[in-house]
Parts: structure tokens; sequence; C-alpha cells
């Protein structure tokens, strides 16, 4: 079987990760898995009138730009009972087969689904399998579907949410309208895949249920919204799941309440982890930018070669709509209408076109796959920048990532650096046999194909 090889240089030391790739579930034939990624989109807010026919209008400029995967957010009826704000969260369902009559009609989404299909995009849904609202079609044809609060005898809230209320899974009649609801998505509209929201949440068994069942119509991609670090077992399940120690690691980093080296010792066992599932890497999504702020009020500086990184290190790079604006200070409201406040001039859009076009064409960057062996370099500036070079067979591409609040220069000079690059955002050509030497400002990265 063949073997993965990752060599990490932490510190001054070597780390040597060998894992087999594990048989599982997520190993079925999606060779589009590998050179993916995705873009969350929050058909809310994405334009004024905020349904899917105006979204639709957007996707030629998404194609462009280089997306493969959309992601939308979930676009089923919102309960109304308890709800919050005036419109209510997206993520409290009063129905799992039925459309949101905000975004527009079944009709309408199955059109929009068509037309991605045609342009080449792949469509995954956000799908909230822990709790629905309070007012869901299941409180009054199937309450026994839910857990019960003892000391309300009313149904349980979810963690405390009141516009939530919590499944039982030890219900296997739910579990089964569960994955029939799941089903009626694939059957009807021919999505390829689900953004499980809170997978974590949710017995694994449940996953490995439900999987196989809805499998059963067409191969599928599957996102879970958990941290392999904190559940591996859910790992064997989905293609790929978030980095949330990392994410928050690399804002305590920001602010300095981490150091380098921490950064470091968490990507090495992100990256012992194998290739039997993928790491979706971010820096912002939907509950980050209302909740916590964009990337750059997170990041400052460091939000660009965060980008950098989340689309060129092994895994699948996730976007959040209004990324290639940038909102640099907008917070998205949550249970209101608030639109992307797009101008016309996306100034990020030729940033993300090029980097996204070089993970989706460059062998290099393929995700999850054995083939594709990740070096970190050895740099004179150790202590401020990470620089590494991907290589698949003939095909390289070299990444060096400021990861300091310095001005730095320095140089590399490592074994796995060798041979010419040209810089595929502004052109120059390094010849490591001449030139060892970099320079980054504040802020600054580099990205080469050999």
């Amino acid at each position: 079987m063949k073997k993965l090889i990752l060599l990490a240089i932490i510190g001054l030391g070597i780390i040597s990760c060998t894992t087999q790739k594990s048989t599982k579930m997520s190993d079925l034939p999606k060779e589009w898995k590998h050179t993916t990624n995705i873009y969350e989109v929050n058909i809310r807010q994405y334009t004024k009138e905020g349904t899917f026919r105006a979204f639709e209008k957007e996707m030629p400029r998404l194609k462009e730009m280089g997306v493969k995967t959309l992601w939308f957010m979930p676009i089923t009826p919102i309960a109304q009972k308890n709800k919050k704000g005036p419109l209510g969260s997206q993520y409290a369902a009063q129905d799992y087969t039925a459309i949101n009559p905000e975004f527009g009609t079944m009709e309408d989404f199955k059109h929009m689904v068509d037309e991605a299909h045609k342009m080449g995009f792949k469509v995954i849904i956000d799908w909230v399998a822990n709790h629905t609202g309070w007012d869901h079609v299941w409180t009054k044809t199937n309450p026994d579907f839910y857990l019960i609060d003892p000391k309300t005898n009313d149904f349980q809230k979810a963690s405390g949410m009141d516009d939530i209320i919590e499944l039982d899974y030890k219900n296997p009649k739910m579990r089964l309208a569960m994955i029939d609801a799941m089903k009626f998505w694939v059957r009807e509209t021919n999505i390829d895949g689900f953004r499980c929201d809170l997978a974590s949440w949710v017995e694994v068994d449940f996953w490995q249920q439900a999987r196989p069942e809805v499998e059963k119509l067409k191969p599928l991609f599957w996102l879970g919204e958990f941290d392999e670090l904190e559940n591996p077992e859910y790992g064997k399940v989905f293609d790929a799941s978030y980095v949330w120690s990392w994410m928050h690691k690399t804002k305590d980093f920001n602010e300095g309440k981490a150091s380098f080296g921490e950064l470091k010792d968490l990507l090495g066992k992100y990256s012992a982890i194998g290739n039997g599932s993928m790491r979706a890497w971010f820096t912002s999504n939907h509950d980050e930018n209302t909740w916590n702020g964009t990337e750059y009020e997170k990041y400052g500086a460091l939000a660009k070669p965060l980008a950098v990184f989340c689309i060129t290190w092994n895994g699948v790079p996730l976007m959040y709509n209004g990324q290639e604006l940038p909102l640099k200070t907008k917070r998205l409201e949550f249970f209101q209408k608030d639109p992307i406040p797009w101008t016309g001039n996306n100034e990020l859009h030729n940033f993300y076109k090029t980097l996204l076009q070089l993970k989706s064409n460059n062998p290099a960057l393929r995700g999850g796959d054995d083939a594709a062996e990740t070096y970190i370099l050895k740099t004179s500036a150790d202590d401020k920048v990470l620089a590494y070079v991907r290589k698949n067979g003939k095909d390289e591409v070299l990444v060096v990532l400021n990861f300091s609040k310095d001005n730095v220069s320095f140089t590399i000079d490592d074994a796995n650096a060798a041979g010419v690059f040209y810089n595929v955002f502004s052109g120059p050509v390094k010849d490591f046999s001449l030139d060892k030497n970099f320079y980054l400002p504040v802020g600054g990265y580099a990205v080469m194909k050999k």
C-alpha cells in the first residue's frame, strides 16, 4: 500500500510522519474532490434580491475566478416560532424537504443547480441534522423524534439556543426520516454533496448509517463541521473537515498569544492525520464573519498570507462570499437582510483567480493525494517565515509566507528547493542554483511554480 511521507521541519528538528491510507467510505471514486475548492454562498445576503435567480447572474464571474464547488447555506424554510430577528436563522429548519420562499421556489433552485452543472460547478447544500426549529413539521407529525426537557416537559433547547430544539438520535424512525430527507435533495435536485452543520454534535454512527444509504443514489462529497484532531472517528466518514484549532491558533498568534513554534507543531499534527480525509482550510465563514470579525479584523496583515496558505497547503480551500471584495470590516447580519456591498470592483478577484486556478490545475497542489508530498523548508528566518514546497512527480509549487510583523530578508538553503521557478503573481524567475535570497514585506507572500 502506498505511503505518504511528510517531512516537516519544526524548529531545528525534522519530523517524518508516515501514515497508511485507510480504506473507508470516503474513498469513493470522486476524482474532483482532489482539485476542488469550496465557495460558501449566503443567498440572503448575496444580492439585493436575495434569491436563487439573482444569484445565477453571479455564477459566470465565480467561474471565471476559478470557483469549483458552490456551498449554499441552508435553503429550507425557517421556523417562525421563537425565531431570532425579523427573518430568523437559516439553521432553524421548519421543513427538511421544502424551499425557503425568501429565496424562491423549488423550480428556481433546480434551475440554478442545472445551470451550475452546465457551467462545470459542483453544488453542495448545508444540512442541519442536529436540530430543527420549534415549529418544524415533525413537531406536529412526530413529536417522538425530539428530546424532551424533563424540567419543562417541552422540547429540549439545543445547547441553550432559544430558537432550535434537539432531535433524538436514539429513535431509529427519526434516523430513517432524516436519511430520506437527504435523499430527497439528491434525487430531486441532483446536488453533489452536503456540508454537515455541527456534524460532531450528531452521533457518528448516524453518519456511518446515512452516507452509504444516501450514496445509493450517486457518489457525493461530504464536508463535516468538526475538527478531526478532536473527533478522529468522524474523519472515517467525511471527505473533509474543519480546522478549528488552526483557525483559533492563528488568531492567537496574530494577537501575540501563541508562538510560531506552536503554530508549526499544530500544523504537524494535522499533517500526521494523513490523506484518508482532507482538512478544509479557511479564514472566514458565515459564523466567523458575523460573530467574531472579518479575516482582516482577526488577522490584520496576516490575512492574505493565510489565504495563500489555505489554497496551497494540502487539503481543500474554503472561501466565504465577499472575501474577493474584500469585506475588510463588514460583518454581515445573521437574522436580517444585509446585502454584501458589492461595488463592481472586486479588489481580490485576480488574487483568488491566480491561486484557485493553480490549485485546480497543478498536480502538486492536489489535496488528499498520496502522490502530492509536502515539505517544509529550512530558512534563515524560521522564526518569522513559513516556506514549503509541494511536489507531485515533475510538478512543484513553492510557497513562502511572512508570518511576522516585520519586513524580512532571508535565504532558503534546502535540498527540497532546487531548480528554476517563476512567481505566479509577478512573473520573476528564480534559479536556486544562482539565488537563494528572498525579501518579504509585512503581509508578504510568494507562490512559485517550477
